[in-house]
């Protein structure tokens, strides 16, 4: 069985928020770190050629990007960015869609599948793979759209990728705001739409029953966390609380008070991805990342370094994995377990 690899986002090699080093830099950091197999990153604009002259010399491939797209404007980037992954040597391209088509409509499902269908076909093409995910601002944002969108998919005769990105649900967790941004309050409420990862019945338990999940994106977030007081939108918006530090803070590196228990429901949807993976198979997971990052909705302006915290995340899920199999190992035959 294949091997799970795991990535470092190209956003959290850098000490600094919004200070990164050079790019040659930020591959040496990642490589030098020892725990990651890849860098995470789509080469961006205009620098191209100087990703993958880093990748080249710290011989750290490039296997995972994402890009964000809008319906109706740019078909033409995905297909150029399609391309592109496949000609810096990467696997994989996450797409992020976003909930409204250009014209301004709320995109249906079917609008979805189509977008779907689009990137997937020329994936194929070109011997990758693509995975969309559930995020804030995307069609995804309301939980309840995934399933349906994943059997509408299926039933056109392709697999759903799916990249599981549960900062992105546990934001939502005891949050009744961040519920009504998707109009999930109602149902959350009522009992229909579980966040809690230690309940059972909770969407993400329903999402890892389908072994949809190509790549996990990790990221550490608080139930009804604190937002981003250092940071702001161009708009003025302050940041949401889609980022939660996984290192305890030194005094004036974080704004709010910080609980290691607030870390839990993180951790135990990794734990659930990896025992899935683990004992099944035919797990479709094969990427896992450090989304530890700056962008106002996460880590801009945080004084604590980025690169510490997604080493420190690295190295914990590392470890998780090594005893999962242990204790798998314990209780199954041999070659019961996943690679």
């Amino acid at each position: 069985m294949h091997k799970l690899l795991l990535g470092c986002n190209g956003r959290g090699a850098q000490h600094i928020p919004g200070a990164p080093p050079s790019i040659d830099e930020q591959f040496r950091m990642v490589k030098a770190s020892g725990v990651f197999d890849f860098f995470d990153r789509l080469p961006q604009p205009g620098e191209e050629l100087e990703y993958l002259r880093a990748s080249e010399k710290h011989e750290l491939p490039m296997l995972t990007g994402l890009w964000t797209y809008t319906a109706g404007r740019d078909e033409a980037l995905l297909l150029a960015n399609l391309r592109l992954t496949r000609d810096s040597g990467g696997e994989c391209h996450n797409i992020m869609l976003f909930h409204d088509h250009a014209d301004g409509h709320a995109l249906s499902d079917a609008e979805v599948v189509a977008f779907y269908r689009l990137a997937y076909e020329e994936a194929v093409r070109l011997g990758i793979d693509i995975t969309f995910e559930v995020h804030i601002y995307m069609w995804s944002e309301d939980l309840r759209r995934v399933l349906p969108v994943a059997q509408q998919v299926r039933a056109a005769g392709m697999p759903f990728n799916f990249l599981l990105d549960h900062s992105h649900v546990l934001i939502k967790l005891e949050n009744p705001d961040e519920q009504d941004l998707c109009g999930i309050r109602e149902d959350v409420e009522a009992g229909r739409l579980i966040l809690d990862p230690f309940e059972s019945g909770n969407i993400v338990d329903a999402w890892i029953a389908e072994n949809m999940t190509l790549w996990h994106a990790v990221r550490p977030v608080a139930p009804n966390g604190p937002r981003n007081a250092w940071a702001q939108h161009p708009d003025g918006r302050p940041g949401r609380a889609c980022q939660y530090p996984f290192l305890r803070p030194r005094p004036g590196e974080w704004h709010s008070d910080w609980f290691a228990y607030k870390l839990e429901p993180s951790k135990e949807v990794v734990r659930k991805v990896l025992r899935a993976h683990l004992q099944n198979q035919n797990s479709r997971l094969r990427y896992l990342t450090t989304e530890i990052i700056d962008l106002p909705d996460y880590g801009d302006g945080a004084r604590y370094s980025l690169f510490e915290h997604s080493v420190a995340l690295a190295l914990w899920i590392r470890e998780t994995e090594a005893q999962l199999r242990a204790d798998l190992a314990a209780s199954l035959p041999a070659e019961s377990l996943a690679a």
